[in-house]
């Protein structure tokens, strides 16, 4: 006997500030600027960034992380669309 068919109920969409936040992330100062850290894994990284660490290529499939302001003055939705992608030792090493 065939089953019925239900329609499966539809997961909200979170958009990327959403998702960034709610993901792991630690806080770091720098400079006396305080900045939101996240790792991404190989699996995470699906696309290729330039590192303003170091100005090299950061492959697709490769571990690094995602730096933004957590202290700006324009909202997290602003430091958001700022983030920049970092090697792990070049953003050691800032």
């Amino acid at each position: 006997m065939p089953r019925p068919h239900r329609r499966r109920q539809e997961r909200p969409r979170e958009d990327s500030l959403d998702r960034l936040i709610a993901g792991w992330k630690r806080t770091e100062v720098r400079g006396g600027v305080e900045w939101y850290v996240q790792p991404l894994t190989a699996a995470q990284a699906q696309k290729e960034y330039i590192c303003p660490g170091c100005r090299s290529v950061i492959p697709a499939a490769t571990a690094h992380l995602v730096v933004w302001r957590a202290d700006g003055v324009l909202g997290d939705a602003a430091d958001l669309a700022a983030r920049r992608h970092w090697h792990n030792g070049c953003w050691k090493r800032t």
